[in-house]
């Protein structure tokens, strides 16, 4: 029985005369190859084990490293002139999709360390074979992990943008608290574009003095984020006016100074030369007494709601919309109601009554709040949110805006004001 030398790994790769090596040649090279093929195996699960601890994508990130261990123990079990090496560049790839650069990185190093090991029961390192294919699994990851570090980068750039747009939208906007005075308010937005929270549509509600509140909606020709430079204009002469007028006629007037005079500063001439005016509704109820008033320039009209009544609280004589008139027209003409306790005051926008179904129809919002139970304020903007989207079918077309406000009896005013209670205008119900 002749014996042949058992080469170790080391001896072969110091220049052993065998050529080609092949572990089927040693003896016991098979039971080397299973110790490494179970290595292989367990390696791939501590991998899968720290890395789903650090990733977000925990459940993905089991797929590019069972690719790793397929494609790297079907190649073993290949004949040596087929390669599936190659197709280790899939782990790396995929790993982009859903992970960041560091474990895209991490995949990408595992799929080096299958292709050396594939490469040393297929002929071995040196060949000019093997070593193209190392090279080029260690380029084609290194590029993957750079466009992840580009996308990383972005990422972050953008939600820093986002987050400073926010505080921006947020410090415009200043949702009211859902109770002022004797008074229960609720709100929502609906914006036109997405990744946003205010467009051309407005509202605010402000305390006038320690007699009464005061209330503005309108809507600013135009939509998104190109009219909230006008939207701000109206908001900002309304908060300063609202304390510092005695009437409702001298914060009307002030509101049609301010944007007169700041019109072509902050209107988006260039882009949209057309007109640019501001619809609004300009409301003062006192803490005392149901009688109220209002000043419309050129708004849709407010609902009041009365137990099962609704009634439509049109303007005898309403005025132009600000900024229309050159020079600005002051000649406001007051249009007094009466808010009892219980009532319900119900202000929206044009995007709410000109949201069309896929039919064309327009939404018949009088109609729909005079069918809906009696319920408080956010209880009604639910009941209007859902049947608006409903309606449609889809995103609204256009900014929308409903604001409720409730007088209550005068022994509910007492005590802490609430938080505001903030519908996001994402539209869903």
């Amino acid at each position: 029985m002749s014996s042949r030398p058992a080469f170790t790994q080391s001896q072969a790769y110091r220049g052993n005369p065998i050529t080609p090596f092949s572990f089927r040649d040693v003896r016991g090279a098979h039971v080397i190859k299973k110790v490494i093929k179970r290595d292989i195996v367990y390696a791939g699960r501590w991998w899968a084990d720290r890395l789903q601890e650090q990733s977000p994508g925990r459940g993905l990130v089991a797929i590019p490293l069972a690719l790793i261990v397929v494609i790297t123990v079907v190649d073993l079990h290949s004949p040596t002139d087929v390669h599936l090496g190659p197709f280790l560049v899939i782990a790396p790839a995929l790993a982009a999709s859903f992970a960041g650069a560091r474990l895209t990185a991490l995949i990408g190093a595992l799929t080096v360390v299958a292709q050396v090991f594939i490469a040393m029961f297929h002929g071995g390192l040196t060949t000019t074979n093997h070593l193209a294919q190392i090279t080029a699994l260690i380029v084609l990851s290194s590029l993957v992990v750079f466009f992840c570090l580009v996308r990383e980068r972005r990422g972050r750039e953008l939600i820093r943008v986002r987050s400073v747009a926010d505080a921006a939208q947020r410090v415009l906007l200043r949702p009211p608290p859902r109770r002022i005075g004797p008074l229960r308010v609720a709100w929502l937005y609906l914006t036109a574009e997405d990744e946003t929270q205010i467009g051309g549509d407005l509202f605010a509600v402000a305390r006038a003095g320690e007699t009464g509140t005061r209330v503005v909606i309108g809507d600013v020709r135009g939509k998104g984020l190109a009219s909230i430079g006008e939207a701000s204009v109206v908001l900002g002469a309304f908060r300063e006016g609202a304390h510092r007028c005695t009437s409702l006629l001298e914060l009307a007037a002030a509101l049609e100074g301010s944007v007169s005079r700041s019109l072509e500063e902050v209107a988006d001439t260039q882009d949209d030369p057309g007109e640019h005016f501001t619809t609004a509704l300009v409301l003062d109820i006192p803490d005392q007494g149901p009688e109220a008033e209002m000043i419309n320039c050129g708004h849709p009209p407010p609902l009041l709601v009365r137990g099962r009544e609704v009634t439509v609280l049109y303007s005898p004589s309403p005025a132009p919309p600000l900024g229309v008139c050159e020079p600005p027209d002051l000649s406001h003409r007051v249009d007094p109601f009466t808010l009892e306790t219980g009532d319900t005051l119900l202000l929206y926008t044009d995007g709410v009554v000109e949201a069309r179904s896929p039919a064309g129809v327009f939404y018949p919002l009088a109609e729909r709040v005079a069918s809906f139970p009696a319920s408080g304020p956010e209880a009604l903007l639910r009941h209007i949110h859902r049947d608006l989207l409903t309606h449609i079918g889809k995103h609204p077309a256009d900014d929308a805006v409903l604001l409720v406000i409730e007088r209550i009896p005068a022994q509910q005013t007492q005590g802490p004001h609430l938080t505001a209670h903030l519908h996001k205008g994402a539209g869903r119900p």
